[in-house]
């Protein structure tokens, strides 16, 4: 099992963080929340550990 790693590995957040409004850019409620929850899945499968997850599910929640 591999823990969560929360060490910050960008060069450039702040360039991360616009792409990740920029891509929500001109979609409705709905259509954000459903890219949002398909970016997840994507990166949850990336990671594909279910103890990591769920670690960055409760580190998210603020548990």
């Amino acid at each position: 099992m591999t823990a969560l790693d929360t060490r910050p590995k960008f060069d450039q957040p702040d360039d991360v963080y616009q792409m990740l409004i920029d891509a929500h850019e001109g979609l409705s409620d709905a259509e954000s929340q459903r890219l949002n929850a398909k970016l997840i899945l994507l990166l949850a499968n990336h990671i594909g550990d279910v103890a990591v997850i769920e670690e960055a599910l409760s580190h998210a929640r603020g548990v």
